[in-house]
């Protein structure tokens, strides 16, 4: 019982009140820095409105013949920009059976619709956008 009260003890293993403080100030010193990086990834990689990307989205297919399918898309990006899209065909088992690269020209509007027929080396069942870039 008298190991509890002695005051020596704390001492030995640390536990003393500057030991205490010197870990709050680091526990402190952590946090601060935590939530200085977490605000410059942020606004980094959330606020940061400069966004030079394009956004394609499908909007139909239709299966034309055995060897050929049209797809239809909307792309949207920075007026003045052009870019090039991927198109695919895929067949029943969702292997690609056709393949096109497209060019998408400058225009002053943001958001435009394009659709263009892609050749086949089978019946495809379905046609859309793999990825656009900007070029």
């Amino acid at each position: 019982m008298t190991d509890v009260l002695d005051p020596g003890i704390d001492e030995r293993y640390g536990r003393t009140p500057s030991r205490r403080r010197a870990t709050q100030r680091f526990a402190w010193v952590a946090a601060i820095g935590f939530a200085v990086v977490l605000v410059a990834w942020v606004v980094w990689g959330g606020l940061d409105n400069t966004s030079s990307g394009v956004d394609a989205v499908d909007t139909q297919h239709s299966v034309i013949d055995s060897h050929s399918v049209s797809v239809g898309w909307q792309i949207t990006m920075a007026a003045g920009q052009s870019a090039k899209c991927a198109i695919q065909a895929q067949n029943e088992a969702h292997s690609i059976v056709g393949w096109r690269i497209v060019d998408v020209p400058p225009s002053d509007q943001r958001t435009r619709a394009f659709s263009a027929v892609v050749s086949t080396a089978e019946l495809a069942v379905t046609g859309l956008i793999y990825r656009c870039w900007l070029t």
